[in-house]
Parts: structure tokens; C-alpha cells; sequence
């Protein structure tokens, strides 16, 4: 890294930005004892600093807009410390002139890669999905639930499977219910971020391809997620009923693990 005389209103933009971000992360978070009560929300630069292994001098120069030259793997750690999602990691490399070197963190945002783990480890089928449905990890239990659907897309959507793969009602038992369900849920959790990119990429490809999706998108009918009964119907395992459990991840926000339990007879 090293420092170049004065400093630019891209780096003013870029430094601003850091700052909002270090705002918005909690001790907790950032896995912190919480420590003597603070005057402001949000992590110290000298804790921003430790957790990226930097000096707190050369952070305050990023939060002050200096001219610096930082590497590409101190913004990687920078994006994984402010815990930021897909969005805000994106804009953080586009405000740096960098290019991302983690694949994986820029397609689905600073996310533990423990989480993998996570859902290896739960008995019944689980997995993560972000705020535009996106199944970011899955364990072989819900893949095989799906009917290895999962495993055979790239990125797999649960919104997409519902409202256009033909194989959803046949393997989702009272799908036409859970399809309308599904829309009420998502407008709720994207009510916030409507403008955002991702989210309106995902809404106006549903709204072209799918008139259940319009027609219970313009109903405007908003729910919480809820827990209870899932029924599935699979090719060779038959009828499979689950009690579906979802956590708001308490790191990120946007993110959800859903597990689905086994019933006992």
C-alpha cells in the first residue's frame, strides 16, 4: 500500500461510504466483547482497523478520502469485516477501481464460508437463501427433496422453481397455496430495498414469465415467513411432510437459514 499527496471527490465518496457501513456493524457482529457503553453505534476505527490486520492511521485515511492505494485483498477483508451483502460489496470494488478477488463473496456478498458447514450439519434438509431468494448453500438432504434440482442449477432461486420450473406443483404439495404465500413473503422482506437492482431484475423477470407471479404480485398482500407444514411429493420417496424453522442470520440480516424437521410419525 502507500499514500499519494491530496485526495480526490471519488475518494471523499468512497471513504463516506466506509464510514456508513463501520456505523451499521455491531461488537456482536463483529464477533466483540461489547466493552464500556459507546457514544455511537457501530464498531471503532481502531476495531475496523485490527479485524483487517491494518494500521488505524491508514484506515483513517480511507474514511477521510486520502489518496491511498490499498490492495485488493485489504478491500476484501475491509467488505468482510463491515459484514456487507452482494450489493454493497459490488459498489465498494466499483468505488475502488478494483476487481474483486473472492468469485464467491462477489456473487453472494461477505458471507462466512462456514455456513456451508452449517447446513452440512443439520440432520434434515436446510439451507441459506438472501433476500432475492437465492439458495446460496444447501445440504444433500434438501437436494434430494427437490429432486437434485438445486444441484443442477448454477444459482438456484426458489422463486424461480416455484413460478417457472413445471415441475413445482407435481413435487410441491398445495402449491398454488404455497405460490401465493411465497409472494406475500417476499414483498415483505424486500419492501426496503425495492429500487435496488437485484431486486428489480428478479421482479420484472417474474412479472414476464410467470402470470401466477403477476397476478398475486398486484394483489399486494404482504405476510411474515412462517413456520409449519411442508409437503412434498418426491418421484421414488413418495409423500414427505417437514416442520419448516426459519432464523434471520444475527451477522446479516438478510440472509435466512431455513431448515425443514422431520416430523416424528
Amino acid at each position: 500500500m502507500g499514500i499519494k499527496s491530496g485526495g480526490s471527490a471519488h475518494k471523499q465518496v468512497l471513504g463516506e461510504f466506509v464510514r456508513n457501513a463501520r456505523s451499521r456493524v455491531t461488537p456482536q457482529m463483529a464477533g466483540l466483547s461489547h466493552g464500556q457503553r459507546r457514544r455511537t453505534p457501530g464498531l471503532r476505527r481502531e476495531e475496523v482497523a485490527q479485524l483487517c490486520d491494518i494500521s488505524v492511521t491508514w484506515y483513517t485515511w480511507i474514511e477521510q478520502g486520502r489518496d491511498v492505494s490499498v490492495s485488493s485483498m485489504v478491500w476484501s477483508r475491509l467488505a468482510d469485516v463491515l459484514h456487507m451483502n452482494k450489493a454493497e460489496r459490488a459498489y465498494l470494488f466499483e468505488l475502488a477501481e478494483m476487481t474483486d478477488p473472492d468469485h464467491g463473496k462477489s456473487q453472494y456478498g461477505s458471507l462466512p464460508s462456514s455456513l456451508q458447514a452449517c447446513v452440512n450439519n443439520c440432520t434434515g434438509p436446510a439451507y441459506i437463501l438472501d433476500r432475492c431468494w437465492n439458495i446460496l448453500f444447501f445440504n444433500q438432504a434438501l437436494d434430494t427433496v427437490f429432486n437434485h434440482w438445486p444441484s443442477r442449477q448454477q444459482a438456484p432461486n426458489l422463486l424461480r422453481f416455484i413460478f417457472q420450473n413445471p415441475e413445482a406443483p407435481k413435487v410441491v404439495v398445495n402449491w398454488e397455496q404455497r405460490a401465493r404465500r411465497s409472494v406475500a413473503e417476499f414483498r415483505a422482506d424486500i419492501g426496503a430495498h425495492l429500487d435496488e437492482q437485484d431486486i428489480s431484475q428478479i421482479i420484472e423477470e417474474l412479472l414476464a414469465s410467470s402470470e401466477l407471479f403477476q397476478h398475486w404480485w398486484s394483489r399486494q398482500a404482504v405476510v411474515e415467513r412462517e413456520g409449519g407444514i411442508r409437503e412434498f411429493m418426491h418421484p421414488e420417496k413418495g409423500y414427505l411432510e417437514f416442520e419448516q424453522i426459519t432464523f434471520r442470520l444475527a451477522t446479516h440480516l438478510d440472509y435466512k437459514l431455513v431448515m425443514l424437521l422431520v416430523r416424528p410419525d
